[in-house]
């Protein structure tokens, strides 16, 4: 069955975007956007919500853009194949290789699970990644941490009272001291029947 995975950049305090709304503190350098390009390659599809799916409207014609350099290039070529879907109640119609959703959070990623097809189902976007995670539906979170506190703004972690176990299976520190963090959710072992809790 597909993993569902959450991956992007978060300030060391947990935030995807500062208070004032800015993430230019994300901005990847060459390792970090060949180490993000190359795990685009393991991606099936993509879910976003509307704000995520606008921002990145500008890679559907990047290849266009004469400014853009080969790995840019290459990014784009990737994103631009990549299946996408968008989940949104205002929008009526989306473009490229993208397609509204027809069902639920839920819904979609349990048919997306059972589908034949290769890759992982990534979410982007911490408002519907929040959903995901409240819903018990993400596998694997993949945090390139930034060395910056950023003070507020939009947390990547959704803020719930539940308790969530999560296992570290890779890590890697990247030149611009950027660290990649990968936890994957832990499966607690199953209790015997009449075990006294410890």
């Amino acid at each position: 069955m597909r993993n569902v995975t959450y991956s992007m950049g978060v300030s060391l305090d947990g935030y995807i975007v500062g208070p004032d709304g800015a993430f230019d503190w994300t901005e990847p350098d060459e390792q970090v956007f060949r180490f993000v390009t190359d795990r685009m390659r393991d991606v099936g599809v993509h879910l976003l919500g509307r704000r995520l799916y606008e921002t990145m409207l500008y890679w559907e014609t990047a290849d266009q853009d004469p400014s853009l350099d080969q790995p840019m290039l290459e990014w784009a070529a990737i994103w631009k194949a990549l299946p996408k879907v968008v989940f949104s109640t205002t929008l009526s119609a989306v473009q490229g290789n993208a397609r509204l959703a027809s069902g639920s959070l839920a819904e979609e990623i349990g048919r997306l699970r059972t589908e034949p097809a290769k890759g992982d189902i990534a979410i982007g976007g911490a408002t519907l990644a929040a959903e995901a995670a409240g819903l018990g539906l993400i596998d694997e979170y993949r945090a390139r941490v930034y060395p910056v506190l950023v003070g507020g703004g939009l947390p990547y972690f959704p803020r719930s009272e539940r308790r969530v176990d999560l296992e570290l299976v890779e890590t890697r520190t990247f030149a611009s001291r950027v660290v990649y963090l990968r936890y994957r959710m832990a499966r607690m072992p199953a209790r015997l029947p009449g075990a006294a809790s410890a």
